[in-house]
C-alpha cells in the first residue's frame, strides 16, 4: 500500500509539474520540450530529489509516448504518399547519412575507440529524433506545410534504414559471425516488406476492420493494434516507432481522421512522460567531463542537418522558406541515439556519457533550431541585399521580412497549410480519403 500511495502521489506530482512547465512555455512561446528535459534532470538519477516509486511506470509510459507519437504521424498520410516520399527522397538519404553519419565516426577513430566504436557514435549522430520532431511540429502546427512531407520522408528513410543498421551493430557488439548477423538482418527487411505490403494493397481492408460509430470502440481497437504491431516489430529487431509509424498509414479516411481526434490527448500526455523520463535517466554528474567535444559534436551536426534538410526540401521543390524549415526542424537527436549508445556502451564504456551530453544538447537546441532557422536565415538574406527582403523562390511573392506582421486569420484548411511561400503544389490525397 505505502508503494502504490508513493507511486499515486509522484505521478500526480510529475504531472500537474508537466502542466504547469507546458503553460509557462505556451506563454513564452517556446516549445515545452527542452523544459521537460530539465525536469527530467532536476528529479533524475543525481537529481535534487530522485523519483524512485514511478520510475517503472514512467519507463513504460515513455515508450508508449514515441509509439503514439509516430501513430499520429503515420495517420497525416497515406501509404501511396510515403512509397512517393520513399521513391523521391532516396538521394537525400544518401545525402543525410553521408553528412552526419561522418562526424561521429570521425570522433570515435580520433577518439581511440576503434571500427566498433566509430560504427556506433556514427548511429547517434545520424539518426533525428521522429518523436522529438514529430511534437515540434504538431506544436509549431506544420504537419500541413510543404516541407513536411520531406522531413517525413527523411525520418522514415532513417526508421527504416535502422532495420539494417541495429541488427549489424549488435551483431558487431557481440562478434557474432557473418551468418549470424545476415540472418537478423533478413528478417528485419522481410518484417518491414511485410507490413509495408499489407498497408499498399489491404490498407482500406485494414481500416474497415477497424471503423467503428463508438469512439470508445475505435480507441481502443486503434491503440490495441498499434502497440501489438509495435511490440512484434521490436521483437523481430525492428523499431517500434517504425510499426507504429506503418500502422497509422494503413489507416485511411474516416478511420484516421476519428483516431486523430481521440488519440491526440493522449499523445501529448505520453509524449511529456517520455521527455521526462530521458532527462530522468540521465545522471547530471556524467555530461559536465565530456561537454566539449560533445558540444562540438553537436554544434557541427547542426549545421549538416540543415544542410540535409535544405538540400532535401530544394529536391522536392520546396521555395526557401520552407527548405530552412525542413532543415532546423531535422535537428533534434534523441530515442535512437540513446538505444544504440545502450547497446554500444557495454563494448566502449565511454559511449555513454557523450552520448548522453550530445543527445540533451541536441534535444534542447532541436526545437529551437525548428523554430528560428527560418527567420534568422532570412535576416541574415535581408541584411545581405541592404536591408531588403530575401526573394521568394520561383514564381513566389516575395518572402515577409522579419519582423512583420502577420496576415489576416484564414479558414480552417488554409491554416492548416500554412501561410507560407513555398510554391509547390499541395500534395495530393491528404490523408482524409
Amino acid at each position: 500500500m505505502h508503494d502504490t500511495t508513493a507511486l499515486l502521489v509522484e505521478l500526480g506530482a510529475v504531472i500537474l509539474g508537466l502542466g504547469l512547465v507546458g503553460r509557462f512555455a505556451g506563454r513564452i512561446g517556446l516549445s515545452p520540450i527542452p523544459l521537460y528535459l530539465l525536469a527530467g534532470l532536476a528529479f533524475g538519477h543525481g537529481g535534487l530529489i530522485p523519483l524512485k516509486a514511478s520510475e517503472e511506470f514512467t519507463m513504460v509510459g515513455a515508450e508508449i509516448g514515441v509509439i503514439l507519437l509516430l501513430l499520429l504521424l503515420g495517420l497525416e498520410y497515406s501509404a501511396s504518399e510515403l512509397v512517393t516520399s520513399l521513391k523521391t527522397q532516396y538521394p537525400s538519404g544518401a545525402v543525410d547519412f553521408v553528412l552526419n553519419a561522418t562526424p561521429g565516426a570521425v570522433a570515435a577513430l580520433m577518439l581511440g575507440w576503434g571500427p566498433v566504436g566509430a560504427v556506433a557514435l556514427a548511429g547517434v549522430t545520424w539518426i533525428s529524433s521522429s518523436g522529438v520532431i514529430a511534437k515540434v511540429m504538431t506544436d509549431l502546427g506544420r504537419l500541413g506545410n510543404r516541407e513536411t512531407p520531406v522531413i517525413l520522408g527523411v525520418l522514415v528513410m532513417e526508421d527504416l534504414a535502422m532495420a539494417i543498421y541495429l541488427p549489424l551493430l549488435t551483431a558487431m557488439l557481440a562478434g557474432v559471425s557473418l551468418a549470424g548477423g545476415s540472418l537478423a538482418l533478413v528478417i528485419a527487411l522481410g518484417a518491414v516488406g511485410i507490413v509495408l505490403y499489407l498497408a499498399l494493397r489491404h490498407g482500406r481492408l485494414i481500416s474497415r476492420a477497424v471503423s467503428s460509430d463508438n469512439p470508445e470502440m475505435l480507441l481502443l481497437v486503434v491503440l490495441g493494434l498499434t502497440v501489438l504491431v509495435a511490440g512484434v516489430a521490436q521483437q523481430l529487431q525492428v523499431s517500434a516507432a517504425v510499426g507504429a509509424f506503418l500502422v497509422g498509414i494503413a489507416l485511411s479516411g474516416e478511420v484516421a481522421e476519428g483516431a486523430r481526434k481521440l488519440l491526440t490527448p493522449l499523445r501529448d500526455l505520453f509524449a511529456a512522460v517520455f521527455f521526462v523520463f530521458f532527462g530522468l535517466s540521465t545522471n547530471p554528474a556524467d555530461i559536465p567531463p565530456v561537454l566539449l567535444p560533445a558540444a562540438l559534436l553537436a554544434v557541427i551536426t547542426t549545421l549538416t542537418k540543415i544542410a540535409t534538410g535544405y538540400y532535401a526540401a530544394r529536391r522536392a521543390g520546396v521555395g526557401p522558406r520552407g527548405r530552412w524549415r525542413a532543415g532546423g526542424t531535422l535537428v533534434a537527436r534523441g530515442e535512437f541515439s540513446i538505444v544504440i549508445a545502450g547497446l554500444a556502451v557495454a563494448t566502449e564504456p565511454r559511449i555513454g556519457p557523450i552520448a548522453t551530453a550530445y543527445v540533451l544538447i541536441l534535444v534542447i537546441v532541436g526545437p529551437l533550431t525548428a523554430r528560428w532557422t527560418q527567420p534568422l536565415a532570412e535576416k541574415i538574406a535581408a541584411r545581405r541585399n541592404g536591408g531588403e527582403p530575401a526573394a521568394a523562390g520561383k514564381g513566389g511573392t516575395g518572402a515577409s521580412a522579419v519582423g512583420a506582421a502577420d496576415p489576416a486569420p484564414k479558414s480552417a484548411p488554409e491554416r492548416r497549410l500554412g501561410s507560407h511561400d513555398d510554391l509547390t503544389p499541395e500534395p495530393a490525397g491528404d490523408k482524409r480519403e
